[in-house]
């Protein structure tokens, strides 16, 4: 594991960077997500979750930080090939930023690489990193009204997590009702419900992720 150190891109063009990353991703066959969610919600136990249950998937992480190296350290000891990326006090990763972390774990031998965003709702989501797929999570604890909070989130996420199902006993969380908020601004998402603690709902999402790995062969296939 090691751990660079990045910069806010020196180009105003972030789409178009995010674009040309998406596209030399495609040619390459490899998927990358963009994994992002509010601090705390659990993203790293449930990537964690992922990794243990999809043995036959070659899983590569960027973990994206202000500081520190506690969740890259935590991803290598489950054996996939993982980086620590800090983002120079940015609250978020742009497409160049991206591109850099990308090119420093590879793309050899990676089905998906999960980029670990910096743990917010705002900043994120205002930029395109050149992800293939944009992931979000929820977890229970922070409440079934963050989509009307947080509306941008959603709207441009391709698929929503909603974690920590084992604790709906403890919080005051209307599962319906946050659905119903999530397909009113985003009618399109795909929202799996689980618990990485328990397993719950995992399989679902897991088979999604593996659907995602093969498309993205097959396209550079064509």
């Amino acid at each position: 594991m090691k751990v660079i150190e990045l910069k806010k891109s020196v180009t105003d063009s972030n789409d178009r960077d995010a674009a040309l990353l998406r596209r030399e991703l495609d040619e390459k066959g490899m998927l990358l997500i963009n994994l992002m969610s509010a601090a705390g919600s659990g993203k790293t136990t449930f990537l964690s979750r992922t990794i243990t249950d999809l043995k036959d998937l070659r899983i590569a992480v960027i973990e994206a930080d202000i500081e520190s190296v506690v969740d890259a350290e935590r991803i290598a000891k489950l054996g996939a090939r993982s980086i620590q990326a800090h983002t120079d006090g940015m609250c978020h990763m742009d497409a160049g930023m991206t591109r850099e972390a990308v090119e420093s774990i590879g793309t050899d031998e990676t089905d998906v690489l999960f980029l670990e965003n910096i743990g917010n709702l705002i900043c994120p989501a205002e930029y395109d990193t050149g992800a293939q797929r944009n992931v979000m999570i929820l977890s229970v604890p922070e409440g079934d009204d963050k989509p009307l909070k947080y509306p941008l989130m959603f709207e441009n996420s391709n698929v929503l997590i909603i974690t920590k199902t084992d604790t709906m006993s403890y919080f005051d969380f209307d599962m319906d009702k946050c659905i119903e908020r999530v397909r009113r601004l985003n009618p399109f998402i795909e929202i799996f419900p689980v618990s990485a603690k328990t397993g719950e709902g995992m399989d679902e999402w897991e088979k999604w992720l593996i659907r995602e790995v093969q498309e993205t062969k097959n396209r550079r296939k064509r």
